[in-house]
């Protein structure tokens, strides 16, 4: 066969000469081999390949993959990786619009032959002995997107479908010594119209490549149907096999062995023949959940007439039924919440080369953060992965490679005229195909709950065909399929009500309309940049509704690539940092953590409100209510702390079993508190013992509740405050005491100096503040423009120098300031400092609404300290951020951080930072000098950061900020809360915004730091 250009532009020919897809289970050659866990009869082929790079296929080396060609002048390139992270061609970032768009007028399948970047890669090789004298086959785990293969000269085949395996004969063509394999990759093809996803669009081999070869009688395919029955107590198994090869005087023989070693099904050697079933039943049966992943191995030989072992498979099982349950999606016999994410696969050097490590440091981040499900968006993901959620216990919807967004989504609108693939014949069979090529690889993974169609491709008879796919081959899971929701006609594609970013609202009144299917919601809460505001309302509604089961944030991690920017320093990138156009610029930015791996602070709100262990403490007692479905509370150790002021005064470790699905009561013995002050009560459950994904005592979940004593009147006792002297300037207004001094500026309108033993801590006078870096959700929801006005409020106050207004007393002095704000209409605020001989200054801020403005981002003032004022304290709310709408997973302690580490790494700057509840904040220079704020009638916010809030608003990229010179100080009435519904349109709910029309009024003390 020749091959032909024209098939990229054929949705018809999606693959050529490529092998029939089989699940993807390891095979050896002797009990010995398959001991030491190295597949001998597979050799990698990654490592350094040759290279060329062509723009277009006009300029590409078309004869390459003779054998006699010179590629002495190629470059090299690795394998797996995304030829643009090496190099070549250009990274873009594109959301739903095609990434041509603009550039080329195309409807599908054509392409751009003037841009369609090739890589021809060449890798020399011999054949390692094992393989020799045997069946040889190349297996490609990922190629974006379309892919030609020779062997010595020789076509072999052609793929599509970038993330599941395309694996092609070699045997004919292949030798000993010599080989020189060509593979020639087109980063565009027909395939490109359904691979729409908002992902950085790449190409090249990312993922393993290697060759097999099989022995001559081969077990090539297995599905192990492992199910529940008897009340879910007693297991079945049945095992089809599909065998190649040499069938004569040829046996199959298993075993399934618990994780004990203990035989639990034996089959006797049968006649080996094209296919075999094996069935057993497994009374008493381990179970298989996210909380309880208990895996059986089963182990099929194949033997000869002499009993000896040609080959043996081994296969982990898990036992568990999925099912639908009178409108209820159910895991052996229960109703299933899934606190699921999307999971992009994302490395910020490799794209979408993941390696195992960053498998592992991510399912271990999710299981510490209470993440119980994931979904593949949107595409199969590295085989590795599933066998880790089964290890790990982590639910899947495992999601076929389609998406068209740009074919029938313009700007937002749902316009469909020429969707694909829609109901169009020519691209039925490559859509069914790629369901069968995931199904296939991925059947035996209990962690699969649920195959999912695709994602965002509207809908018609080609996704209806796969799901009819998905039904005949399996009966073990559901189907899910979102596009349903656009287009009624083919309800029937999903086993389950799937939509997107509905609001909790929206999401109540399909549940009150006696639905006829369960409702997820496979994305929700788009965390995009400072957002993950109001997620409790969503989580909530489990509580409430059984056939609500739960949703899939979005989305797991930041899609940021490193770069250098002018000055040669590392930095991470996203979409139009690489000239790429058009773009969607940092809308790659969605995840609870950054590119990097390191955790955001919106993971603190994940963890809380995923927790299965529901703690209210009491005054000793705590009520314990155990959401998790199979799992008691005795793999926990519960820790009771009380917290006096902040400070721990009382802890004690404790034990109590709360079985799964109910509630109890632990009692504990605890001293009376009567001294006056604040007391936090805070129970953690923590690990018993080691666990695969956190060592022992790490905490998995917690509670807490705050009490109050009050001082009684007998403990009361007056202070003599010091005496004052109060100076009379015609600009200024001093005040002096015992180690203090303040200067009140008529011309500047506050503070001017505050000296506290002899250092001044003033760099500009202090003022009213209600401006932030606009979030992302802020622009989304377009607030930035209509409160823009707050902007020009705070920075151009209008001040008259006889606005500053003087009350002495003996013991005290107050000084008031009024500033006019240039709003339509205007209003004012004023801002008292009450200042005492002890140097404490009492400072109490009011804004007075007007009926007709828009809503405030916030109010509070702002101090400006130089940047030797590097470390911060604080009592209120914490470890991490926390909002108004996102304080679920603070506790309040006393804490402690630095400017900069304050400063989230949002991929855009933007408001950050901030901490609710806060008692007292203390900054200090290295010698522990500084300033303290002390919350006086109630809690104030505030933050502390290298930045303001104008210059943070100014920068669109970290690196891009000042270098820091001064320590800002704001210390906050009230802040809009964050939002996170959306990040296009979601307002932040009533209850966390600031209205333009109330009067808001706070007050805290400053004085100087205490050490």
């Amino acid at each position: 066969m020749v091959p032909e250009l024209n098939w990229l532009e054929n949705p018809e020919v999606f693959e050529v000469n490529r092998l029939e897809a089989h699940s993807d289970h390891k095979y050896y050659e002797s009990k010995e081999e398959m001991e030491t866990g190295e597949m001998k009869l597979r050799q990698s082929l990654n490592g350094t390949w040759k290279f060329s790079y062509a723009e277009n296929p006009s300029l590409r080396q078309a004869d390459f993959y003779q054998e006699d060609y010179d590629i002495a002048g190629f470059d090299e390139i690795q394998v797996p990786g995304h030829i643009q992270l090496q190099g070549y061609d250009k990274c873009h970032y594109v959301n739903t619009m095609y990434p041509w768009d603009g550039h080329a007028e195309l409807r599908p399948p054509h392409i751009d032959w003037e841009y369609n970047p090739v890589g021809s890669y060449v890798k020399e090789f011999d054949l390692q002995e094992e393989l020799e004298h045997k069946t040889v086959c190349i297996s490609f785990q990922g190629v974006e997107t379309a892919f030609y293969v020779w062997l010595n000269g020789h076509f072999i085949g052609y793929g599509e479908d970038s993330f599941t395996p395309s694996e092609f004969d070699l045997t004919p063509y292949i030798r000993k010594i010599g080989n020189r394999l060509a593979v020639e990759v087109y980063k565009r093809s027909s395939a490109s119209w359904i691979e729409d996803q908002d992902f950085f669009r790449f190409s090249g081999i990312f993922r393993d490549v290697y060759l097999y070869a099989v022995p001559k009688t081969h077990v090539r395919d297995l599905f192990i149907k492992a199910d529940l029955e008897n009340q879910y107590q007693d297991g079945t198994i049945k095992v089809d096999l599909k065998l190649t090869g040499n069938m004569e005087h040829r046996y199959v023989a298993a075993m399934l062995k618990d994780q004990d070693g203990l035989v639990t099904c034996l089959w006797n050697p049968i006649p080996c023949a094209g296919k075999v079933t094996l069935e057993d039943k497994v009374p008493a049966v381990h179970s298989w959940s996210s909380e309880e992943p208990y895996l059986y191995t089963l182990y099929v030989a194949i033997t000869d007439e002499m009993d000896e072992v040609l080959e043996v498979v081994p296969q982990k099982v898990g036992f568990r039924k999925f099912e639908m349950k009178d409108k209820v999606m159910c895991l052996n016999g229960k109703r299933l919440v899934f606190n699921g994410i999307n999971r992009h696969e994302f490395n910020v050097r490799h794209g979408r080369a993941v390696t195992k490590e960053d498998m592992l440091w991510d399912i271990r981040f999710m299981k510490q953060h209470n993440i119980n499900a994931v979904r593949t968006c949107h595409y199969p993901d590295h085989s590795d992965w599933y066998e880790l959620c089964d290890e790990y216990g982590i639910y899947l919807i495992d999601e076929a490679n389609l998406e068209s967004h740009g074919s029938w989504q313009k700007l937002g609108a749902c316009e469909p005229s020429w969707n694909v693939p829609g109901s169009l014949p020519e691209w039925k069979e490559a859509v069914v195909d790629r369901a069968k090529s995931m199904l296939e690889r991925d059947k035996n993974h209990p962690s699969v709950l649920i195959w999912s169609c695709g994602n965002e491709s509207y809908a018609g008879e080609d996704i209806l065909a796969m799901t009819k796919f998905f039904k005949e081959r399996d009966n073990t899971r559901l189907v899910h399929y979102e596009g349903v929701f656009w287009n009624r006609e083919f309800d029937e594609i999903s086993d389950m009500e799937s939509r997107m970013y509905a609001k909790p609202a929206e999401v109540e009144d399909y549940l009150k309309t006696s639905p006829k299917k369960p409702f997820i919601l496979c994305e929700y809460m788009h965390a995009m940049g400072n957002s993950l505001g109001g997620m409790k309302k969503y989580t909530d509604l489990a509580d409430r509704y059984p056939m609500y089961q739960g949703g899939f944030i979005w989305d797991y991690i930041d899609q940021a690539l490193v770069r250098k920017d002018k000055d040669g320093k590392e930095v991470l990138g996203y979409g139009g940092d690489f000239t790429d156009r058009p773009t969607d610029y940092n809308f790659c930015g969605n995840g609870i953590v950054y590119g990097d791996r390191r955790i955001s602070p919106k993971a603190q709100e994940v963890k809380y409100l995923y927790q299965n262990l529901v703690i209210s403490p009491e005054y000793g007692k705590v009520r314990i209510r155990n959401k998790n479905l199979f799992q008691s509370s005795a793999n926990c150790e519960f820790l009771y702390r009380v917290l006096k002021d902040g400070n721990l005064v009382w802890e004690e470790h404790f034990e109590t079993v709360v079985e799964p699905m109910e509630e109890g009561l632990a009692t504990v013995n605890m001293p009376v508190f009567r001294e006056a002050g604040e007391y936090a009560y805070q129970v953690s459950a923590l690990l018993k013992e080691d666990t695969l994904w956190a060592e022992k005592g790490f905490e998995i979940a917690f509670g807490e509740q705050v009490v109050s004593v009050e001082e009684t009147a007998d403990g009361q006792t007056q202070s003599q405050t010091p005496a004052m002297t109060v100076i009379h300037g015609d600009v200024n207004l001093g005040i002096q005491g015992e180690g203090f001094r303040v200067l009140f500026s008529r011309a500047d309108g506050g503070i001017v100096s505050l000296r506290y033993d002899g250092k001044e801590w003033i760099t500009k006078t202090p003022m009213p503040t209600y401006w932030r870096a606009a979030t992302d959700n802020d622009k989304g929801n377009k607030f930035n423009v209509e409160s823009s006005t707050w902007l020009g409020a705070g920075m151009y106050p209008r001040y008259e120098n006889a606005g500053m207004d003087v009350k002495e007393e003996p013991d005290l002095v107050t000084v008031t300031y009024t500033y006019e704000l240039m709003t339509m209409p205007r209003t004012r605020t004023t801002v008292s400092y009450e200042v005492s001989g002890d140097g404490k200054i009492g400072v109490t801020c009011h804004y007075y609404g007007q009926k007709g403005l828009p809503e405030l981002p916030l109010f509070g003032m702002r101090f400006r300290l130089l940047d030797e004022v590097n470390t911060f304290t604080w009592y209120g709310m914490g470890p991490d951020e926390n909002y108004s709408d996102r304080s679920e997973g603070a506790r309040l302690g006393i804490f402690h951080s630095t400017p900069q580490e304050n400063m989230s790494e949002y991929l855009v700057p933007q408001e950050c930072g901030n901490r609710t509840g806060t008692r007292w904040l203390q900054v200090v220079n290295e010698a522990g000098d500084g300033l303290r704020f002390t919350a006086k009638e109630r809690p104030f916010e505030m933050n502390v950061l290298p930045f303001t809030a104008e210059e943070m608003e100014a920068a669109l990229h970290p690196e891009e900020l000042p270098v820091p010179h001064y320590t800002i100080v704001s210390i906050l009435g009230k802040q809009r809360g964050v939002g996170g519904d959306d990040s296009w349109g979601a307002p932040v709910y009533p209850e966390y915004c600031i209205s333009g029309e109330e009067d808001i009024q706070f007050s805290f003390v400053l004085e100087r730091a205490k050490s």
